[in-house]
């Protein structure tokens, strides 16, 4: 078969399973507006961290509160962004968890993303009128919304899909998502130096409105397919209680594995992501010149994530189940860090940042979400978005301090520890299989108790 003939069979697959399941096409609007309008900012906010002008990140308040007891702010400022970030999570989950235990799946799905809408508005007043301060508030909240809104997208996506559907269709849904992380850093790219950053905000209010919209189109199938299979409604609140994602992380060894393996692969990503940060901060002098640089490493990570996700996703999930989908990207890590440790250059780490990123976002991530659409609502809604917020932020913050002990005695021990963790979350990965095999193929009929899978 040559490549015309591929590109026109995989194409006629795509266009087969849109007639089969018509809630593919806002699936994929929904993530493609969802991802573009986050990567419109997420090079903003990468620049902005890797800013060393510490007054364009931290309110002078806060400077000063550290210089009077010693402390260098500079030195200190992805420390200090990740551990802030940490609280917040933390904060933030009981609020999440009343918000979802007391309201039908129509009020909180679209009240989280108006919630985020309204205050980026108030981020384009605060850029457009150059407020101290900002840079901090931004970052935090671009990094609170990243984990629970495409958290929340997830969940939502177990209720409209089974387990067969999602291996056949999640790849395809990634690739929507792709498309559009693709566009986001294009438009900033084109755009950041010419319109300034304040407008940037603009343009992602936008696409997240759209992802309001998709999510009334979808609701009506979710119920049809909750109807048919004559399982609890999302339409009713779940209840229960407002801790019980945590709770649930640490009674269910399935949840723990997931949870260890998601804070390991948080580790080689947060490792990555400091040694970049500090090759920006001294090959860059503006904010502008910075953004551009991570939007053409965006750019790099979501072209090889689509390409992995067309040709390669769908046919691991559908054929072989998750496990591939979930071992590749730990095996390619592992090779990536022992390269790394031996000789740490900035072009190799980029390069294996892009490979890390994109394995992550092409398959592990597809695969983790397929595990959810066959266990129960506060399996899917509390503990999936307890796992992707506080205990991804908690691996965060874990590393962001271990990178900084580490940097100490230089890039090839930064990147040996690396490879420690990378071996780590390939494990993680293998536990995780045993204990996701003893579940059923689809979810119970009728649906079980709120805390059973």
């Amino acid at each position: 078969m040559n490549a015309s003939d591929a590109a026109s069979s995989r194409f006629g697959r795509l266009r087969t399973a849109m007639d089969e399941s018509p809630p593919l096409l806002w699936s994929f609007v929904y993530f493609f507006c969802l991802l573009s309008g986050y990567y419109v900012l997420r090079p903003v906010r990468e620049a902005m961290a890797a800013s060393s002008d510490i007054e364009a990140v931290f309110p002078p308040a806060m400077i000063a509160f550290f210089a009077d007891r010693g402390v260098a702010l500079n030195e200190f400022t992805l420390q200090v962004i990740f551990s802030l970030v940490f609280v917040i999570m933390l904060l933030l989950q009981p609020v999440y968890g009343w918000l979802v235990s007391r309201f039908p799946r129509r009020v909180f799905l679209p009240v989280i993303y108006l919630f985020f809408i309204a205050t980026l508005l108030l981020f384009y007043a605060m850029f457009d009128s150059g407020i101290a301060g900002r840079g901090l508030a931004f970052i935090l909240w671009i990094t609170v919304f990243n984990l629970f809104a495409v958290a929340v997208f997830w969940s939502f996506m177990a209720d409209v899909f089974t387990n067969a559907e999602a291996r056949r269709y999640y790849g395809y849904i990634g690739a929507a998502g792709t498309v559009g992380a693709f566009l986001g850093p294009a438009l900033t790219k084109a755009l950041v130096e010419r319109v300034g950053i304040a407008n940037m905000m603009l343009v992602s209010a936008f696409l997240f409105s759209v992802c309001v919209v998709c999510i009334f189109k979808l609701r009506t199938w979710a119920v049809a397919r909750e109807a048919a299979r004559k399982q609890v409604s999302g339409e009713i609140p779940m209840g229960g209680e407002v801790l019980a994602g945590l709770k649930l992380i640490a009674r269910e060894p399935l949840l723990r594995w997931l949870a260890v393996m998601v804070v390991m692969g948080v580790g080689v990503g947060t490792l990555l992501y400091n040694e970049q940060n500090a090759i920006a901060r001294t090959m860059f002098s503006s904010a502008e010149a910075r953004a551009s640089y991570f939007a053409t490493l965006d750019l790099a990570v979501n072209s090889l994530t689509l390409v992995v996700q067309l040709l390669v996703t769908r046919a691991l999930l559908s054929r072989y189940g998750i496990a591939p989908a979930l071992l590749i990207p730990g095996c390619a890590i592992i090779l990536g860090f022992s390269i790394l440790s031996a000789s740490p250059l900035p072009l190799m780490v980029a390069i294996v940042q892009v490979v890390t990123r994109a394995s992550e976002f092409s398959l592990a991530k597809p695969a983790r979400e397929t595990i959810y659409t066959r266990v129960g609502r506060e399996w899917r809604y509390k503990a999936g978005a307890a796992i992707d917020t506080v205990i991804y932020r908690g691996g965060d913050l874990t590393f962001v301090w271990l990178h900084k002990l580490l940097s100490a005695f230089g890039s090839s021990v930064v990147f040996g520890a690396g490879l420690l963790v990378a071996s780590g979350m390939t494990f993680a990965a293998w536990r995780l299989l045993r204990e996701e095999a003893r579940l059923p193929s689809e979810r119970a009929t009728p649906a079980p108790a709120a805390n059973a899978p």
